[in-house]
């Protein structure tokens, strides 16, 4: 079974009914299962079933892990998340957005590199542009930031370019922007946020 975007639920609460029927059953996505995917929702559905009746026997559930969206761009940009980092979706389809604003605020004035997953879609054309303007009050104009669009797939765009410009990129829903800490630096056609070594070793 595949389902397009805003079916999640209904295509795991068929995988949960087949499972308690007896059925192997695979719930594939992309990314990692268990960040922004479909893991979480399965266990909410095989929760709720598990409610209507306690004494039926919940199926077992094996997740296997991936590469998720953050590790690729990350790869593919160099080494951004080499210190703390924060992952925000701009997505307010099951999130408020006063709530996604209170936490990239919260993850911009300490300091971490920001991940933005679903930065923008075709009716939230603003979100990455509010996100952009609420980061700018804490970290300058000029802090790297990493654009990977479709990361490891025939279609992988990449840029580097900065706070300032970051908008004059495309940016869609299949993209994965990381902006940079305060120590955060390209080199060549690489960005690197460094962990603190040259404080403490000669390098």
């Amino acid at each position: 079974m595949s389902s397009g975007m805003r079916q999640e639920v209904d295509r795991c609460a068929k995988a949960v009914e087949l499972a308690h029927m007896g059925k192997t059953v695979a719930v594939i996505c992309s990314g990692d299962p268990g960040i922004y995917a479909m893991a979480g929702l399965v266990f909410e559905i095989l929760q709720k079933s598990g409610d209507k009746n306690n004494k039926e026997k919940l199926p077992d559930v094996e997740i296997i892990p991936g590469i998720p969206a953050l590790s690729a761009c990350a790869a593919r940009l160099g080494a951004p998340l080499m210190h703390d980092f924060a992952a925000v979706s701009l997505s307010d389809l099951l999130t408020p957005w006063e709530l996604i604003e209170k936490r990239l605020e919260a993850a911009a004035s300490a300091d971490f590199v920001i991940v933005i997953y679903n930065p923008k879609s075709k009716g939230r054309q603003e979100h990455i542009k509010n996100a952009r303007d609420i980061i700018l009050k804490h970290r300058g104009p000029h802090t790297p930031v990493g654009i990977v669009k479709a990361a490891t797939r025939e279609q992988e765009t990449v840029a580097i370019t900065d706070l300032k410009h970051m908008l004059d990129n495309d940016i869609d829903m299949q993209s994965t922007v990381i902006i940079g800490n305060s120590h955060t630096f390209t080199w060549k056609d690489w960005i690197i946020t460094p962990r603190g070594y040259s404080k403490k070793y000669t390098i």
